[in-house]
């Protein structure tokens, strides 16, 4: 059951970014160019949202069946084990708060140009924090 659940977790990550990395850059070039904001943009934004949860609870349930997550809690010297069983999981536990608030206030705003930003800021903050702790060495 631990390798599945950490293929799919490994696996699902690349099309829960693609995802995300549409829905940042199609609210970039929605507010540069100060389209109108269309159910297509809101599907792009919820798919992004819906990508990331699924992974989120992926990694929820490896982090309590993987050995590398709270079974290796305490050993923060080793710089690995500190990524996998800290670093990873609380920033990635961050990044998915900014996203779900970003969908949160989008649909109360009424403007297209501060549902972009909107966007734009929340599922970029959430990129970026992702990105810098996902453990590269275990997934390429």
């Amino acid at each position: 059951m631990y390798n599945i659940l950490q293929k799919f977790h490994s696996g699902w990550a690349y099309i829960a970014l693609l995802v995300l990395v549409i829905a940042v850059v199609n609210a970039i070039i929605g507010m540069s160019s100060k389209k109108e904001f269309t159910p297509k943009d809101r599907k792009i934004g919820l798919f992004g949202l819906i990508g990331i949860h699924v992974q989120l609870l992926a990694g929820i349930i490896l982090y309590f069946v993987s050995p590398l997550g709270l079974a290796s809690f305490g050993q923060m010297s080793d710089k690995a084990l500190r990524l996998t069983s800290l670093e990873h999981p609380l920033i990635n536990l961050i990044a998915v708060a900014l996203i779900t608030i970003g969908w949160s206030k989008h649909k109360k705003l009424t403007s297209s140009e501060s549902k972009f930003k909107t966007f734009s800021i929340f599922y970029g903050l959430g990129l970026l924090l992702i990105l810098s702790r996902i453990p590269w060495s275990l997934w390429l």
